[in-house]
């Protein structure tokens, strides 16, 4: 086999699929990359066994055809210090051996043999799923939802995005019993009602792909796997089994107390006063009155404390409520309206997280944050 293939165009492919690639392989071929010499592409696979990652480039020139493993790290490690120029790999598929020619040098790696490599699964056609997904509406549900989910061994449906499909809507929800996201998508459908939980590593690795994808993403899952592919990429993972709990139980309505701020000037005071806080607890304290907000924290162990006043809409009774001030950060950075309004009923039930302006009448965006005791 043998094929010719730009220093940088390679090296950006294999970058986005060594995510997968585990510290703690089970398997010793899984340290590689499979490459798979086809129809004049070159297709580029990497797995942990849980998530496989494949990507295709295609070449201009290619002689045969073939398959070999190769050892992932000292090939990307070997690109990134090659400027951009095209690269000759010569292979011989007897001994493994592979050489490959760049302007000035040449380097010599042994492959392992590409049988070795995980078969990837096939798909259960009698309950198989399949949609499409603009790549922007499926981007923006992980982003949205992803720093939400929980790294709980004991309750594994809490570790990954809750994909739900309707025929109005396509949904992504997660939660870690602390806080919870629900993204709503009005212009993502689907003609059959079902759902997955997405695992949090897959999840993250479509973060880094979908940026650059232009076209829309085909997903197809059945009892056990999902499928995503791209215009570039297929990504293979293992869903997590389970029921997901039921969400919209967990949503107060009617919530008598609104609170409208601007966000930006919320979460710098939030950082400020937070210094402030127990380590141990993070409890940051709000005082609700009429157009007034008092956000405050102390921590009697080191004698210190912080108050700040801010001016705000509020129409409800007077209200003091406390919040882990990490989990509220994160709530307000992953908001991206200039005003927030937050739905509150007693000092012992869940706050509710708004965009005040949403920019995009197709998305509908709830996060909620459970609240902390104050202590008298």
């Amino acid at each position: 086999m043998k094929f010719v293939v730009s220093s940088t165009e390679l090296l950006s492919h294999l970058q986005a699929i060594s995510r997968v690639i585990s510290s703690k392989n089970t398997l010793p071929i899984l340290d590689n990359f499979l490459f798979e010499l086809k129809d004049g592409e070159l297709i580029a696979t990497a797995s942990d066994l849980e998530s496989t990652l494949i990507t295709t480039i295609p070449l201009e020139t290619s002689e045969g055809e073939g398959v070999i493993a190769f050892p992932a790290k000292i090939l990307t490690d070997t690109l990134k210090e090659f400027p951009e120029q095209p690269l000759t790999f010569d292979i011989d598929s007897t001994s493994l051996a592979v050489k490959i020619t760049s302007e000035n040098g040449v380097f010599s790696i042994v492959g392992q043999n590409g049988e070795d490599f995980p078969k990837l699964p096939e798909k259960e056609e009698n309950s198989l799923v399949n949609i499409t997904v603009e790549s922007d509406v499926l981007l923006t549900g992980v982003n949205k939802t992803l720093f939400a989910t929980a790294d709980d061994e004991l309750r594994p449906v809490m570790n990954g995005i809750f994909v739900e499909l309707g025929n109005n809507d396509l949904t992504f929800v997660a939660s870690d019993a602390h806080k919870l996201v629900r993204y709503k998508r009005l212009d993502g459908r689907s003609d059959v009602e079902s759902s997955f939980i997405l695992p949090k590593k897959p999840a993250s690795l479509l973060r880094n792909i979908l940026p650059k994808e232009e076209n829309p993403v085909k997903v197809e899952f059945d009892d056990k796997n999902a499928f995503f592919t791209l215009s570039n990429y297929k990504l293979i993972c293992r869903l997590v089994e389970g029921n997901y709990p039921s969400y919209n139980s967990v949503i107060p309505k009617n919530n008598p107390n609104v609170l409208t701020i601007d966000r930006v000037e919320l979460y710098n005071t939030l950082k400020r006063v937070s210094v402030f806080s127990n380590p141990a607890s993070n409890l940051i304290k709000f005082e609700l009155r009429a157009n007034e907000l008092v956000v405050s924290a102390q921590d009697i162990d080191f004698s210190i404390s912080a108050r700040e006043r801010l001016l705000c809409q509020y129409e409800g009774q007077e209200l003091e409520i406390g919040f882990k001030s990490v989990f509220l950060l994160e709530i307000l950075s992953n908001i991206s309206s200039s005003n927030v309004m937050v739905e509150l009923s007693d000092p012992t039930r869940a706050g509710i997280f708004l965009p005040y302006d949403n920019e995009n009448a197709d998305e509908d965006v709830l996060m909620l944050l459970m609240p902390m005791m104050i202590n008298a």
